[in-house]
């Protein structure tokens, strides 16, 4: 039997882990046991987390934040959950090859991917020359020709943001029918910076060591050219990542799970939830650390708020 246990190792998990282990409740984090680090393991260069004025690689900043969470005293499990049962004062977690485990409250921070398009070159050049975030990478392509792919708000969004940067944009869209809102679509419309390349798909991305060029097949004749970028935006949505929670908790009509204003609390007492897997907005490592912060203070507060009687369960355990 554990305090608190939580599933993810992103920033909001392990921040999350150290303010619980610091709290002295020796939580247990669950790592996964292929994606440890979450979505900044695939990022390069850093520039935009506070305490870095030179930048860090993804990576590195990930192994400190694991560091410091076990410095006080969390036990990390290199594992993937299968299964969980949230309801009750004692939370059950059952792990693919580390057993079963129990715990009084649980911090979700299972985070969000990317969609990918899947297509020839993505994942070879993924941090050289493509990324999903424009936020974080964008001003690595200063004054270089790049695309968005994507017809969405966050496509738009993305496009007009990479102005400041790119000397052009182009989106790159299925049809000439777009998912943006109008008010979105016009703003990057007004723009002369952005370029429009309508009824395409992106069907290879290609490039020696970092992408150079862009395959595009017309979706109305299959006819295919090839266009030169040595950057790309893939904009076509978010998953969180939720399916493990999905029947026992809320969420929200964007998919990721509900919280109770500006806490971390769910639906399900002892049960709370931090980072992209609350987040259909924001998805930066900056803000889901401090969602983690939120959850820790919180779960700590719920913890401290139990029986004698459950307490006891925990001290029994150890």
């Amino acid at each position: 039997m554990r305090n608190v246990a939580i599933i993810g190792s992103g920033p909001a998990g392990y921040t999350a882990a150290t303010y619980v282990a610091r709290a002295g409740l020796r939580p247990v984090l669950f790592t996964s046991a292929v994606e440890v680090g979450g979505e900044l393991m695939n990022t390069t260069d850093v520039e935009n987390f506070p305490g870095f004025p030179e930048g860090v690689m993804g990576p590195d900043l990930m192994q400190k934040m694991q560091e410091q969470a076990e410095r006080f005293g969390t036990e990390l499990v290199f594992d993937d959950v299968t299964e969980v049962q949230l309801d009750g004062d004692v939370k059950q977690i059952k792990t693919a090859y580390s057993g079963d485990f129990e715990a009084l409250a649980v911090i979700i921070a299972t985070g969000s991917a990317y969609r990918h398009l899947g297509v020839a070159g993505e994942e070879a050049l993924a941090g050289k020359g493509i990324s999903w975030c424009a936020t974080c990478d964008g001003a690595f392509f200063k004054d270089q020709d790049i695309i968005v792919v994507g017809g969405g708000d966050s496509a738009m969004e993305e496009a007009t943001f990479l102005t400041r940067f790119a000397k052009r944009v182009t989106v790159i869209h299925r049809s000439d029918n777009f998912r943006a809102s109008k008010i979105m679509l016009e703003r990057a419309r007004a723009n002369e910076k952005i370029e429009w390349i309508t009824h395409a798909e992106v069907v290879e991305f290609s490039g020696e060591p970092t992408l150079s060029y862009v395959k595009l097949r017309d979706t109305r004749t299959g006819e295919e050219r090839v266009i030169e970028a040595t950057g790309a935006f893939v904009a076509i949505g978010n998953d969180p990542r939720v399916d493990l929670f999905r029947d026992q908790i809320a969420l929200t009509e964007a998919g990721v799970i509900a919280v109770d204003g500006r806490t971390s609390r769910t639906s399900v007492a002892g049960v709370f939830a931090a980072g992209d897997v609350i987040d259909d907005h924001y998805r930066q490592a900056i803000t889901a650390a401090g969602s983690g912060c939120v959850a820790a203070l919180d779960a700590e507060a719920y913890i401290a708020g139990l029986s004698d009687e459950l307490l006891a369960q925990v001290d029994a355990a150890e």
